[in-house]
This record gives structure tokens, C-alpha cells and sequence, in this order.
């Protein structure tokens, strides 16, 4: 493609993930299936516009504001062009040729726009702090709240791009076999720092030179998620349940941990998320897993299987801020905050559920991927008032000398420890006096 085509190949996809009330990422997936024959340098040129739309949407409003300006597609990616890129008014003219497949020439007020531009930097003294580190009103208050001094620089963490985390399978490969074949391919492949099965890929790469993810032997998977599925100590022959599993991906680093041995229950409300956990345990070679459809938290299979399961994982639902480096349109969604209290009721409901599951003296893991304290601290000290036969086990007794920002529970932050932000709470019940 030529550069026009390209820039407007972007404008396409851009103008399509503002239109579609789903996240970006579904968007691009479902995009980039129409357009199989596109050259990797193309789609690599389309992503990284779009993502840097996504990375500087508040600071691009606001100079776009301060101009009198609509936030439409072609005045962000001039704004972008001229202040994150730093083309001239004659670079920027070039790429809106007006030739057939490009993008129409620049109107009077586009050009006049990218003529106020000229020289700007994104960041302006007048920006509020919430514009400048592109945190959303409705979370600024919970992370000042939470993070204090440190705020500034975890919303900073959070605007980098993240890194490519791989868990190795070790159903099928050992570390030190994974790190010899991708450092073999080229790739800057090292063992992660926390995670015994972690590999951590420090640049950006195409996907399709990670030859072990088409085998099955490493799995796509941020550190820190690593380290949830490594607190649920699941062994060979327990029984074990993932109670909001998703797309497995947390399953399948449980059944690793359990040798193929013993059972694990996949459950989740969504059946298109199950069926795709289907296909990736056939992948890569789990045996002890099932998925089960619930309809609600409630579900009567969780009454009728009551305490029978050595291990149970509550990755609930969760406002996602801890994952705002990896999915930076997920500040954005309208439905965030106008959901974040019912959220934060739905897990309550979702983690008193789930515990009735667990047997005396197993253990329940209540994790999320947010960074805000109701979500997490709050939600476990809520939870234990009303369930006093369940006591936390504090992080350095289920996992010695692992780095936390808190002394009992996993919480992890991108600042910290360069990871996703994730808290996991791990809880025991208690097993009857003469039993």
C-alpha cells in the first residue's frame, strides 16, 4: 500500500471502533479477518495509528477542544500527525492525496488546524493532571485514593505499551527448551522475573514469529496472570474449580500445575467464551478440564456440587483498570463507570456463591485486574464479615518472597513490578473442630 492507503485503511478501522459498542481489541480481530491479504508492514502501520488514538485520547480532546474542534477521525489523526509524529503542514497535505482508495484532501479548517498545531507537543501546562495521564474522572478519585505520592507514576506505567508475556506449557515443553527455540527465531525471548513459567518478549513482534504459540507449548499471558493462576496451588488429583474462567486461559495454567491429573471445572455465563476454552485445551493438550455453562452465579450445579472441590479461582469481573496498558480504550467506555457499583454487588454475589463450592480446610482465591480498592481489599473484608469460617492465608505463607504491594494479598501494579495490575486474595475455610 502507499502511505495514503494506508492512512486511510486507518481512518476505516478508527471510524469502526467508534461506531461498535465493543472493545477495541474485538474490533480489530473481526476487521483484520476481512483483510487476510494484508501485508504485515500494512497492518502494522494501521495498529500503531489506532493504538496511539487510544493511548492520547484525552490529551487529543483536549487540544482538539482548545480549537474549537469535533473529535471526528480525521481531526485526531491530524492532531496526531502534526504533534505526535511531528510532520509538517506539506507532510501531513501529501498523505490526503483525494486519489482513489485515499483520503479525501484536507478541507480549509482541517488545513487551518493543522496549521494552529504546528510546533505543539501533546502536553500542554493547562492540561488538567486527569487529561494529561489519561485517567477518566470516574476512576481519578479511587486510584489518588489508592495510590497517594505514587499516583503520577502508575498512571504513567499505565500509558506504556505493555510487554509480550508467554507461559510456557508444561504439558508439552519445559522453559529452558522454549527460551533456546524463540531466541533460536530471532526473538528477544528471557525468563520472567516472578513467574516460574514465564517467558517475557520485551519488544514488539509479530505474533507469527512465536512459532510455539501454534504448537500449544507457550500460551499468550500476561506475568502477573501467571502468578493468580500460581496461588490457586493446585495439585495432581484435586479437584478444582475456575468459576468466571472466560476464554481458559487461567484454566489452562491450573491443569499444567495438576499434571493432567484430577479434575477442573471451567465455568463461566458465556458459552462463546467456553467453546473457544474448548479449543484451546485440545490445543494444548489438557485432558482434565470441562467446561460448565452457568446461567447466573447462582447456578443451581453450585448447590448440588457444595463443598465438594479442593480449589476454587474467582477471577471476577472487574472494572479492567489494571489492564488500561493493554486495552487503553477500556478508560473510555461509557459503561464503566456508569456499571461500577452494580459490578462491585455483582462480586459479592458472584465470590458468595462460589465459596459454598469449596470443602472444609480447601481454599478459595478471590482475584480481579483492577486497581481500585473497592474492588478488591473492600471486597474481601466485606466478604469475610459475613463468612467467618473462611480466614486469609497470607501471601508469604502460600508464596515465599513473591513482591507485593501488600502484605497479605497479591497486588501487583504496572509501576512496581511491570506487570498488568493484579490483586488475588487467598482464603481457607476452615475445617470443623473433630473432623
Amino acid at each position: 500500500m502507499t502511505p495514503a492507503l494506508r492512512l486511510q485503511a486507518a481512518l476505516d478501522l478508527i471510524g469502526e471502533v467508534d461506531r461498535v459498542a465493543r472493545p477495541a481489541d474485538a474490533v480489530v480481530s473481526a476487521w483484520l479477518r476481512g483483510r487476510r491479504k494484508m501485508e504485515d508492514a500494512d497492518r502494522g502501520f494501521v495498529l500503531a495509528l489506532l493504538d496511539a488514538l487510544l493511548r492520547h485520547r484525552a490529551r487529543i480532546g483536549w487540544w482538539l477542544e482548545s480549537q474549537g474542534r469535533d473529535e471526528t477521525p480525521r481531526n485526531r489523526v491530524l492532531a496526531w500527525l502534526v504533534m505526535g509524529e511531528g510532520r509538517t503542514t506539506e507532510q501531513v497535505k501529501r498523505m490526503f492525496t483525494g486519489a482513489k482508495f485515499a483520503p479525501a484532501p484536507l478541507s480549509g479548517d482541517e488545513a487551518a488546524l493543522v496549521a494552529k498545531l504546528q510546533g505543539r507537543t501533546m502536553v500542554h501546562p493547562a492540561m488538567p493532571d486527569e487529561v494529561r495521564l489519561e485517567c477518566p474522572d470516574w476512576a481519578a478519585g479511587a486510584l489518588r485514593d489508592r495510590f497517594g505520592a505514587a499516583f503520577e507514576a502508575e498512571m504513567a506505567a499505565l500509558l506504556t505499551p505493555p510487554t509480550l508475556d508467554l507461559r510456557v506449557n508444561t504439558l508439552k515443553a519445559t522453559r529452558e527448551e522454549m527460551l533456546r527455540e524463540l531466541t533460536a527465531l530471532g526473538l528477544p525471548a528471557e525468563p520472567a522475573r516472578m513467574a516460574p513459567q514465564g517467558i517475557r518478549i520485551g519488544e514488539r513482534v509479530s505474533l507469527a514469529r512465536v512459532a510455539p504459540l501454534k504448537s500449544g507449548a507457550v500460551e499468550i499471558q500476561d506475568e502477573g496472570s501467571q502468578l493468580v493462576a500460581l496461588l490457586v496451588g493446585a495439585g495432581p488429583g484435586d479437584r478444582v474449580v475456575d468459576f468466571c474462567a472466560g476464554a481458559g486461559g487461567k484454566t489452562l495454567a491450573i491443569a499444567a500445575q495438576m499434571a493432567n491429573k484430577g479434575r477442573i471445572v471451567a465455568c463461566d455465563v458465556n458459552e462463546g467464551r467456553l467453546k473457544r476454552s474448548t479449543e484451546r485445551f485440545r490445543k494444548a493438550g489438557v485432558h482434565n478440564a470441562e467446561t460448565r455453562l452457568l446461567a447466573s452465579e447462582t447456578d443451581r450445579w453450585v448447590k448440588r456440587h457444595k463443598g465438594g472441590f479442593d480449589r476454587v479461582l474467582v477471577d471476577a469481573p472487574c472494572s479492567g483498570t489494571g489492564t488500561w496498558r493493554r486495552n487503553p480504550d477500556a478508560r473510555w467506555r461509557p459503561e464503566e463507570e456508569a456499571g461500577l457499583d452494580s459490578l462491585i454487588a455483582l462480586q459479592g454475589r458472584i465470590l458468595a456463591s462460589a465459596a459454598r463450592l469449596v470443602k472444609p480446610g480447601g481454599r478459595l482465591v478471590y482475584a480481579t485486574c483492577s486497581l481500585l480498592t473497592a474492588e478488591n481489599e473492600a471486597q474481601v473484608a466485606a466478604f469475610l464479615d459475613t463468612h467467618p469460617e473462611f480466614a486469609v492465608v497470607p501471601l508469604a505463607e502460600v508464596a515465599p518472597g513473591l513482591p507485593s504491594a501488600h502484605p497479605d494479598f497479591l497486588s501487583l501494579t504496572p509501576a512496581r513490578h511491570d506487570t498488568d495490575g493484579f490483586f488475588a486474595a487467598v482464603l481457607q475455610r476452615a475445617t470443623p473442630a473433630g473432623a
